[in-house]
């Protein structure tokens, strides 16, 4: 999958720019607060229908203006592909091939992404949230089936976590079964996904982690909770483990258990590496956990995702700078940074200078 060509209009900080991609290594570089990011940003929204940064579209209209407009012309194994999104104050309309879609799902897959910048040490250091929207964002983008079930689950779960607030205890009782068997379903399609997901995670990124760290040091990941067996197994797992918290869930009004609670351990050299990992460990455990995606996606749909690199180069030592340009030069990469001289060390790229909004 490559993108060739960018457009952005009243997009963050651009009035009207096209980006010219190459195959190989594309290099955003500028002082700070000069739009590196933001056009990196922009890629992304185009591959999943959302922003890593923000949570209204309305924040990505630059200032003074009605709406932007975002495009890109593409390639994948099977064509040419364009896709673009106009984005309005309280609505945004997606187009694939200038054909207009309704949903996310629909534009999951065109082009596939892999995004990595220093806030995906939150991966690590923060909460389950964070763990699980990774799993959440990358499961999606070749899976159809798991976007939806995840859609679905979220929204019969806060059905019944309404209803569990209900201060009527026998109409709640008699309703939680009812509830529970939906949510099951759904619950059952997520974590087999996910189960699926981590199998081929687990082993990329410990080779890839050994690899950036000279095999100084050893990478695992874990789930949290076991789950064996197929998807009508799951089910009746997460059945009896629903209907043993019932007590539990009344007396704090939400649901305790599924696929919403479930989290992941980084274990780095046998510690646990949210608790004890220096911030270069985490550094590195995260950039191997995103290496091993990008293979992932290589497995699932027989091609190379797009790699975006933000502002990742300052962050790493010089050995590790290497390595990471070592193992990203067959994969088409856009990557930002301030000084390119400094990060490249000769490597053969398409340098574009971003200065307040435009390419220079």
């Amino acid at each position: 999958m490559k993108i060739k060509k960018l457009f952005l209009k009243n997009f963050r900080n651009y009035a009207d720019e096209t980006f010219v991609f190459s195959d190989g290594l594309n290099v955003l570089f500028g002082k700070n607060a000069q739009g590196k990011t933001n056009c990196a940003e922009a890629v992304f929204y185009l591959c999943t229908g959302a922003s890593l940064r923000i949570r209204h579209d309305k924040q990505l209209i630059k200032m003074g203006a009605d709406s932007a407009s975002i495009a890109a012309e593409a390639q994948n194994r099977y064509g040419n592909v364009s896709i673009s999104a106009d984005i309005y104050e309280t609505k945004r309309e997606l187009r694939v091939n200038g054909t207009k879609i309704s949903k996310n799902a629909d534009l999951m897959g065109h082009i596939n992404s892999v995004f990595f910048s220093p806030g995906e040490l939150r991966l690590i250091q923060d909460g389950p949230d964070e763990r699980r929207r990774f799993m959440n964002i990358s499961i999606s983008q070749t899976s159809p089936a798991y976007y939806t079930a995840l859609l679905r689950y979220n929204k019969i779960l806060d059905q019944r976590n309404a209803l569990l607030k209900n201060p009527d205890v026998s109409l709640v009782l008699d309703t939680l079964p009812v509830w529970d068997e939906q949510l099951c379903k759904y619950a059952a399609t997520i974590v087999r996904k996910r189960v699926e997901f981590l199998d081929k995670l687990t082993p990329y990124a410990k080779d890839l982690h050994a690899f950036l760290t000279d095999n100084a040091e050893e990478l695992e990941i874990k789930p949290d909770k076991k789950y064996d067996g197929d998807e009508q197994e799951i089910a009746k797992t997460l059945l009896r483990r629903l209907s043993n918290n019932y007590e539990k869930d009344l007396r704090l009004g939400f649901t305790t258990v599924g696929p919403h609670r479930d989290d992941l351990d980084f274990i780095v050299s046998g510690v646990d590496a949210k608790a004890y990992a220096s911030q270069g460990q985490t550094r590195t455990a995260a950039l191997a956990v995103k290496l091993a995606e990008v293979q992932i996606f290589k497995d699932l749909s027989g091609e190379y995702p797009l790699l975006i690199l933000d502002d990742v180069m300052s962050e790493l030592d010089l050995p590790r700078r290497k390595k990471l340009l070592q193992k990203i030069r067959d994969l088409q990469t856009i990557l930002t940074c301030t000084h390119a001289e400094r990060v490249l060390y000769g490597a053969d790229c398409n340098k574009i200078r971003i200065e307040n909004g435009k390419i220079k």
